[in-house]
């Protein structure tokens, strides 16, 4: 039985239409004139007990908007929504201990003090005794490599350091659900491959359900063999990474190395042009006219050395940002 279920889900903010300036101003202030912007369109998704789940999507495309929804911040226009067996608008205490959202642009540690405090905060708030509270923060601490940082006020910690403590507050409850929004932003390479390899193995320890949104395909490709794409507050893709690639990319990405430099005109009848640089060309070939393009190139180019390769999914999904999307507020 799905844990997540989402059914025809929409949100749509309603937005003052003003003008700039003083005059835009006062004419706003005399007539107040709205529009509608929708965020969130009929978006239909479920997801199964223990499975980790990609949410990718440009800015303003309802990533974050549909978080709140599914964690009871904001009330859907309509549609229907379940987590873990609840309606999450009603804010209920055994949906709240079943879930956790972390955003990585948001703190809930109290910045001057040590984040034991904040735990100690938390563990009363849950009702969690003293004693299993302590078990419980030695766990996480150990498996997210925190020892001396935690007595440490908060403002005197690293960003990934940070990042760890915030981590380990938002799961001290063990929820069954974890919401996760950017949580290695703004993280450097080894930070976030440290979050990364502690959200793995929590997932095999506890079989928790997580759905994670990130700009860093990294994040994706390291946890997530299923990733949802939303676009323009729609669903476009539901389904593995390489089949969204396979949707998103009909081509193979052709690097050249050339003997000599030739015009750039001289490649378009192979395929796209990437990139031309001096001896070295990439072209985005169709994968059906794959092999005889590459026959092509070796009998009529003087290449030197070629690779096929299939395109980043950056590149491709950044082909699909491409469109302007509505921007929620």
């Amino acid at each position: 039985m799905a844990i997540v279920r989402v059914e025809e889900l929409g949100r749509t903010f309603r937005v003052a239409d003003k003008q700039p300036g003083l005059v835009g101003t006062l004419r706003h202030f005399l007539h107040r004139r709205e529009r509608l912007i929708t965020a969130v369109d009929q978006l239909s998704f479920s997801i199964e007990p223990g499975e980790m789940v990609g949410f990718l999507g440009p800015n303003g495309a309802g990533k974050t908007t549909t978080l709140k929804m599914l964690s009871g911040l904001i009330h859907p226009t309509r549609g229907r929504v379940s987590v873990a067996g609840h309606q999450p608008y009603r804010r209920e205490p055994d949906f709240l201990g079943a879930i956790t959202l972390v955003m990585g642009q948001k703190q809930q540690l109290i910045w001057d003090l040590p984040p034991l405090d904040s735990l100690a905060v938390n563990a009363a708030v849950y009702g969690i005794p003293d004693g299993e509270a302590r078990r419980r923060i030695d766990e996480l601490a150990e498996m997210l490599e925190l020892g001396p940082e935690l007595r440490r006020p908060v403002r005197k910690l690293s960003l990934g350091q940070r990042m760890k403590a915030e981590l380990l507050a938002a799961l001290l409850h063990q929820p069954s659900v974890l919401f996760l929004d950017e949580p290695t932003l703004g993280l450097d390479v080894n930070a976030q491959a440290a979050v990364r390899s502690f959200l793995a193995d929590y997932n095999r320890r506890t079989g928790a359900t997580v759905l994670l949104t990130s700009h860093y395909m990294g994040d994706i490709t390291a946890l997530c063999p299923r990733v949802l794409l939303i676009h323009g507050g729609t669903l476009f893709h539901d389904g593995s990474l390489e089949g969204l690639s396979q949707r998103l990319a009909p081509w193979r990405e052709v690097s050249l190395a050339l003997a000599e430099p030739l015009p750039a005109e001289r490649f378009a009848i192979y395929g796209e042009i990437e990139r031309c640089q001096g001896c070295e060309v990439v072209l985005l070939v169709e994968r059906a006219r794959l092999t005889a393009v590459v026959g092509q190139l070796l009998a009529e180019l003087p290449v030197l050395d070629l690779e096929v390769r299939e395109p980043p999914l950056e590149q491709t999904i950044g082909r699909l940002f491409q469109t302007p999307a509505a921007v929620a507020p």
